[in-house]
């Protein structure tokens, strides 16, 4: 990746054109476009992306497109190439044994756990509550004799006295 950072900037230099007009013609960062330059690939988090940038990177500067995107990706190809066939295996079984990995984790591959929400039961919970309360006081209302009031008390009617 050093060789094709160091071409892109060859390319650069020789159509005069300085880095800040191409962060700007581009709109990428100062720093984005001298980690492409330098090859430093530790600096970007997806390949993908990188490669696309090169692509652009490459296209603008008129070079052909499509051959600096074959070098990338012979890159990245001798890159990935250098992972041992035990570290592969030993990522598989970590992968079937469902060890968590601390290290770093990228948002596209991360398990979100779906958050339930409890409200609407609880609302459904303390409404039936609330009818069952009605429904009990309203009850025990209905069949209720009212005191008796001995309003009439000492009054004589007809001879009898209450």
């Amino acid at each position: 990746m050093k060789e094709l950072g160091e071409c892109l900037k060859r390319a650069r230099i020789k159509n005069g054109v300085s880095l800040t007009e191409a962060c700007e013609d581009l709109e990428f960062s100062t720093s984005h476009l001298e980690n492409i330059e330098s090859g430093n690939v530790r600096a970007f988090k997806d390949v993908y992306e990188l490669r696309e940038d090169v692509k652009n990177y490459a296209k603008y500067l008129g070079l052909n497109a499509d051959k600096v995107v074959d070098e990338f990706n012979g890159f990245l190809f001798q890159h990935t190439s250098k992972i041992s066939l035990e570290d592969i295996k030993a990522a598989q079984l970590k992968k079937d044994t469902n060890v968590k990995n601390d290290g770093v984790k990228s948002p596209y591959t991360m398990e979100y756990k779906e958050k339930k929400n409890y409200w609407p039961i609880l609302y459904i919970i303390v409404g039936i509550v609330a009818i069952f309360l009605i429904l009990y006081i309203v009850l025990t209302n209905i069949n209720k004799v009212p005191d008796r009031v001995d309003e009439l008390k000492g009054v004589i009617r007809e001879g009898f006295v209450l």
